[in-house]
């Protein structure tokens, strides 16, 4: 484990696409006038001639990428979650991904913890919108380290790719020798009682959790899942037959996200008990991060007592 520091994920973003841009010549990058918010200044900054603002167009930035796609140029298109996923979706869908583009779409702003921006911008429902669409990569990383590399790592694949950044510092508990690979979730404590299936900023959280249930006698397998589409269904199997209970812990909607992903498999191939924890079918509201993370029982206490609760203990 690194020694532990908060890193936001959009600034992570932000210096992978300025690192890559040095090496990859076709690497473009628009933004829909947020490139400060987004961090995608840092690359302007560096590769002025290579950063394209579209202005407050975001379904003309989607078609914008798609058309720079066509000429052999990796376009990482930026903007908010609620206007990557919502405002574009039509041209995400119809543009970038009926045609199969190589256009990779960088959406920073993601959840609750968007905080004082409040229900207008927290957009949990990105994952649900962006997992329908057929052949969309969908991912979301745990923390500056896994960002970067999979930023490198949706550059060197080929086809349309999703990915949700966050505003607030999160802890780094991964070290520079980790290998971040697209489809493969990782096991970062192990356990046999309960499995915790987590995915983005609440990866942390879900590590803390083992923690406490590991002092209350509970052997807690924690599970980091950064990737959305395609799930990494082995290894959720895996932890179901082997721990017999799962709960999945997610900043977005329990409709349409990790959870009802990781229910699908089980559904099909192993059936246990689940117990989603994330946006209950509610909008959220404007505060602080931390306290409508912890409002919305997305923490680590939450998590505890849930499983506590599933083990009936």
């Amino acid at each position: 484990m690194a020694e532990m520091k908060n890193v936001a994920t959009r600034d992570s973003y932000g210096s992978a696409l300025k690192e890559l841009g040095a090496s990859a010549a076709n690497l473009v990058v628009l933004d829909a006038d947020l490139a400060g918010a987004t961090k995608t200044s840092v690359f302007q900054k560096a590769y002025p001639d290579r950063h394209f603002d579209c202005g407050i167009a975001e379904a003309n930035m989607i078609n914008v990428a798609a058309g720079l796609s066509t000429m052999g140029l990796v376009p990482f298109a930026a903007t908010f979650a609620m206007f990557a996923a919502g405002r574009a979706y039509e041209q995400v869908r119809n543009t970038v991904g009926y045609p199969h583009l190589n256009v990779k779409i960088g959406a920073t702003h993601g959840g609750i913890s968007v905080g004082e921006d409040g229900a207008s911008h927290q957009c949990c429902e990105d994952f649900a919108l962006m997992r329908t669409i057929p052949g969309m990569t969908v991912m979301c990383p745990a923390d500056d380290v896994e960002a970067r590399q999979m930023v490198k790592a949706a550059y060197e694949m080929e086809g349309p790719v999703y990915m949700r950044f966050g505003r607030a510092a999160t802890p780094v508990f991964h070290d520079e020798g980790y290998q971040f690979q697209i489809g493969k979730g990782e096991t970062l404590q192990d356990g046999t009682d309960i499995a915790i299936i987590a995915t983005g900023i609440m990866v942390p959280e879900a590590i803390e959790a083992g923690k406490a249930l590991a002092e209350a006698g509970i052997s807690a397998r924690v599970i980091n899942m950064a990737t959305i589409k395609p799930l990494d269904e082995e290894l959720v199997l895996k932890a179901a037959r082997e721990c017999g209970k799962i709960i999945t812990v997610e900043e977005h909607s329990v409709i349409g996200g990790l959870g009802e992903a990781v229910c699908s498999v089980l559904a099909e191939n192993c059936p246990v008990p689940v117990k989603r924890i994330g946006v209950n079918d509610e909008f959220g509201h404007s505060g602080p991060a931390a306290a409508l993370l912890k409002a919305f029982g997305l923490c680590a206490d939450n998590i505890a007592a849930q499983a506590k609760k599933m083990l009936g203990k």
